[in-house]
């Protein structure tokens, strides 16, 4: 049922009586049983026309004998509306067509409207990404409750301020317009310059609106009323804004219109400082990354470099686990595969100066014992209480092929899978680095043929949980039997397989840092040179 508004010839009686409102109304004993049933609520009674017929003492006092708009939402329940304010009314059919609106609440329904449209917006608003994300939602938002037109405006570089608008709900727009000086537009500039602690919401004069840019202005113009309020300012983020809100017609929450702008506002306000922050912390997180993460191996006389490397997710996209190769003058380089202990950023910070110091050491120093010598001191004065395992070398191609000489602080042992056949073991003693002062380290050399690859791996392979039995782990043996089917295999395919086998293994399941580092002998110079 869609009711009709009073007509304006009918009055609405300050008391029944005997005349022809009061007259008019059915006589049958149901009917008064059923508006009675209300009396100490506030009673409307509408006739079969939708006029206006009759009202309790409730409802006279509560509207002062004035003629409320009677509006249905659906057939028992709608809402009465008396100077700009709404109040819940359930409807009851009556004998005859005619009908009684009962006021449920004499609290005006805008405050819970208000309350409802904020908690609806507040989903939309933290689930925005980024400032451009966040600001085309606030004003969409705006847009769809507070405004025909909006346009979210926050300043940005060269004087000029970026602008993100929506009208008609669908409708969008964004770009960047000039500042207008604070002379001519003295309310917008207001609304920036200051950081009250309760949005204000300032009306902006047709004058003013003539000020602004020709795209902007152009369509406030229509409007008659425009207001604009702050987003307020975030002193750790530096986002001020303000949000421009023009409308045709009354306000949609009524007396509550400005405290429903003034709650979004701080609202938007918060979300778009989130965002803010946010993209700095993102934008320091890639910068990390950048500085943490391993580079490609460079290209090395007789050998070739293949990599897996894996972390095993987090904020940061780098962990525990990691790998360098160092080029050298003398052709060869120096490379290490190693494992800090723990997960996360400290372990990526950790791992970062653990290749830092190798870096640099390795610029005065090449022998593989000393050089873990001096990474174990370093580790132990800087007092972080963390370890590593790694296994270090240097490769240096003669004539007879690369040689290899490796040293190892704790770490699993490399396999060489020969061209040959057969997987070679290289066991090297040493104790985990970072934990004594007292720890000793071993070296050994051995040589590559041509087609052979040596295999460095962190323990995020043996480790790795099965997919459906989490106790039963990749092992040694596994990896050793994958291997030995390997032969005659490039380095790279070597990698994809152990990549293939361990992923398949995990599933769908998640894994610590993973690292493999593959060296394989190609052809010696003097031949790759024919």
């Amino acid at each position: 049922m869609v009711s009709r508004p009073a007509p304006a010839s009918t009055s609405l009686p300050s008391e029944p009586s005997a005349g022809a409102s009061e007259g008019a109304l059915p006589e049958s004993g149901r009917f008064w049983r059923e508006l009675l049933e209300d009396v100490r609520d506030a009673v409307l009674v509408q006739d079969v026309d939708g006029a206006l017929r009759w009202s309790n003492p409730a409802a006279r006092e509560l509207f002062g004998g004035a003629r409320p708009v009677l509006t249905a939402e659906g057939p028992e329940v709608g809402h009465v509306e008396h100077t700009g304010r709404r109040f819940p009314a359930r409807i009851r059919t009556l004998p005859g067509g005619w009908h009684a609106w009962t006021v449920t609440s004499a609290v005006a329904a805008d405050g819970p409207r208000v309350d409802g449209f904020l908690a609806a917006a507040a989903p939309r608003l933290a689930s925005a990404r980024g400032r451009h994300g966040t600001a085309k939602v606030i004003a969409e938002l705006a847009a769809a409750e507070l405004a025909d037109c909006v346009f979210v405006l926050l300043p940005t570089t060269r004087g000029r301020w970026e602008w993100w608008s929506c009208d008609r709900r669908t409708s969008h727009g964004h770009g960047r317009i000039r500042r207008v000086p604070a002379q001519l537009a003295p309310v917008l500039a207001g609304t920036f310059a200051s950081t009250p602690e309760e949005p204000e919401v300032k009306t902006v004069p047709e004058e003013e609106v003539a000020t602004l840019p020709a795209i902007v202005a152009e369509r406030l113009a229509v409007h008659p009323s425009v207001t604009v309020v702050s987003l307020g300012l975030d002193g750790g983020a530096g986002v001020t804004g303000a949000v421009v809100l023009a409308r045709r017609g009354a306000p949609a929450f009524g007396e509550d219109h400005s405290r429903a702008v003034a709650e979004f506002a701080r609202a938007a306000g918060t979300a778009l400082a989130n965002a803010h922050r946010y993209a700095r912390q993102e934008e320091a997180t890639r910068g990390l990354e950048t500085t943490l993460r391993p580079t490609p191996p460079p290209d090395v006389a007789g050998v070739k470099f293949d990599v897996w490397y894996e972390p095993s997710g987090g904020l940061l996209d780098v962990g525990g686990d990691f790998y360098d190769v160092l080029p050298r003058e003398d052709g060869g380089a120096t490379f290490v595969l190693g494992d800090v202990c723990g997960k996360g950023a400290e372990a990526a910070a950790l791992t970062g100066r653990v290749r830092q110091t190798i870096a640099a050491l390795s610029l005065v120093e090449q022998d593989g014992t000393t050089l873990l010598s001096l990474l174990n001191a370093l580790l132990i004065s800087g007092g972080s209480g963390r370890f590593a395992t790694l296994v270090l070398g240097s490769v240096l191609t003669g004539d007879d092929g690369p040689a290899l000489t490796l040293a190892s602080g704790g770490h699993p042992a490399p396999l060489v899978v020969r061209r040959r056949g057969g997987v070679d073991e290289i066991t090297l003693p040493g104790t985990l680095v970072g934990i004594s002062p007292q720890a000793r380290f071993a070296e050994t050399t051995i040589r590559l043929a041509e087609g052979d690859v040596c295999l460095l791996y962190t323990d995020g392979i043996t480790e790795a949980r099965h997919h459906e039995r989490p106790s039963d782990l990749f092992g040694d043996e596994r990896l050793r039997e994958l291997l030995i089917g390997c032969r005659g295999l490039s380095g790279r395919e070597v990698v994809r397989r152990v990549r293939s086998a361990v992923r398949e293994w995990l599933g769908s399941g998640t894994h610590d840092d993973i690292a493999v580092l593959a060296i394989e002998a190609t052809a010696p110079p003097s031949r790759a040179a024919d």
